[in-house]
């Protein structure tokens, strides 16, 4: 299995990088671009070429599952809410229902703990709430 990437240069990796984050992260992943631009240029680079244009991009999973995958991923380091932010809305981008996201994050308390699955939990509840997919205080959607 290759990626669509073999064989760019640099500047073509992060040009096709870039095609792959604004499809599955939207304007959450470029602004974490634009906020390494000043402090580490080669980081934001290596994001948008490395993660993006070659990692995403492999044929291997859907987007949908990549995202599963990061959402887990993420919730069992603890500590990384922004990029559950960004991951949280790019697995809407891709497919995933909040329904869907918040039985990933009940699954992940078996393996990763309670408190890590809570705080993830919130940081998908505010992204909801961003994007008004909160059900209304009656209960009705």
């Amino acid at each position: 299995m290759t990626n669509i990437a073999e064989g760019f240069d640099r500047e073509q990796r992060y040009e096709h990088g870039l095609e792959v984050l604004r499809k599955i992260d939207g304007e959450a992943g470029q602004r974490v671009v634009d906020a390494l631009a000043d402090v580490s240029p080669e980081l934001a680079h290596q994001v948008v070429a490395w993660a993006f244009g070659e990692m995403y991009d492999r044929p291997g999973l859907a987007p949908r599952d990549r995202q599963l995958v990061t959402l887990g991923a993420l919730t069992a380091l603890g500590g990384c809410e922004p990029q559950l932010d960004v991951h949280v809305n790019a697995a809407l981008n891709v497919g995933l229902t909040p329904d869907e996201i918040t039985e990933a994050l009940l699954h992940s308390a078996v393996y990763c703990g309670m408190p890590r699955a809570l705080n993830a939990t919130f940081a998908a509840k505010k992204v909801f709430a961003d994007r008004g997919l909160l059900p209304a205080p009656d209960g009705t959607a």
